[in-house]
């Protein structure tokens, strides 16, 4: 005799219908994920027993998530260093700085004597030089996916 399926009880019920909607809504998949994910924790942690409408709950949690993640968004507005005007870009002076840049081209140097040398070569392409995947595509003499997955591999 086959056993009948077990549909989800409670807001596990909701969970794919409210993943889906709010990825479908927002820019971001990936903020609506996370919108998602902190509403069912905030409900869990305050004892979602008590929630009479969990779908309905879910889906204003996530709305007022995902506002909340816009608004901060606006007020801190970030621009990419390299858009930055010379005068602009943070500066760290003193030991500290020397020490820290120290650190991490030592833990680069690790890093990179970890790939083989063919990674290295792309990364320092890529990374250093500023190539993009076409030219060391043609200069190195591989198909293009080899070098994209040579790129990926550190």
């Amino acid at each position: 005799m086959s056993r009948s399926p077990t549909f989800p009880k409670g807001w596990l019920a909701h969970y794919r219908e409210l993943i889906g909607t709010w990825k479908r809504r927002s820019s971001s998949s990936f903020d609506a994920e996370d919108a998602a994910h902190d509403a069912i924790v905030g409900m869990l942690e305050n004892g979602g027993s008590t929630i009479e409408n969990k779908r309905a709950y879910l889906h204003r949690s996530v709305a007022n998530g995902l506002i909340n993640r816009y608004r901060r968004e606006q007020s801190f507005p970030t621009l990419p260093l390299h858009e930055l005007s010379e005068s602009e870009h943070p500066v760290m002076d003193g030991v500290e700085a020397a020490a820290q840049v120290s650190e991490l081209s030592q833990a680069l140097s690790d890093a990179l004597g970890e790939l083989p040398p063919a990674c290295q070569q792309v990364f320092a392409w890529h990374r250093l030089e500023g190539w993009t995947v076409p030219v060391y595509t043609g200069y190195y003499g591989a198909p293009r996916n080899v070098m994209v997955n040579m790129r990926y591999s550190f």
